[in-house]
């Protein structure tokens, strides 16, 4: 009898005790599902507008200009301006020297475009255990078109 008294608040001090990794662990997860779901919908997003927008671009067109409409269309398209932002730059990579493609790709240009997801909350200190999320995690997506060979798939 006496040992069945002894164990009374066992269970409410280990509760007590876990309770708090498990809302780690559970903030952790989330992050990662979350920024999982953003770099899947920004693979799909930014080759689609990347290839609708860039291979045949409009005349005069500057190249920063061009970037910056392509920035605006893919974070429209992604919806989630709190927790992410959408940068990309371009390289006008010339004639394909010295390639097996190089009569295939004579002029190309290779956008990068980059995601940056700012996990919620940053820093969060609780009895046992404290959690530091980075400060954005960075996904990156390559897209090389050829701008005067446009429906060309090589």
């Amino acid at each position: 009898m006496k040992a069945i008294r002894d164990t009374k608040g066992q269970m409410t001090v280990e509760l007590a005790v876990l309770i708090p990794i498990v809302i780690v662990v559970a903030l952790i997860v989330i992050n990662l599902m979350e920024f999982i779901d953003a770099c899947a919908v920004f693979d799909v997003v930014s080759s689609d507008t990347v290839i609708a927008q860039a291979a045949s671009p409009a005349q005069n067109i500057s190249a920063s200009a061009m970037c910056s409409e392509l920035e605006s269309a893919i974070a429209t398209a992604l919806r989630r301006e709190n927790t992410c932002s959408v940068s990309v730059c371009c390289e006008d990579r010339g004639v394909a020297e010295k390639s097996i493609t190089s009569s295939f790709l004579p002029h190309y240009a290779k956008y990068i475009c980059t995601l940056k997801f700012r996990p919620w909350p940053r820093a969060l200190n609780l009895p046992i255990v404290s959690y530091s999320a980075p400060i954005e995690l960075t996904h990156e997506k390559t897209i090389i078109i050829d701008r005067f060979k446009s429906g060309v798939v090589v």
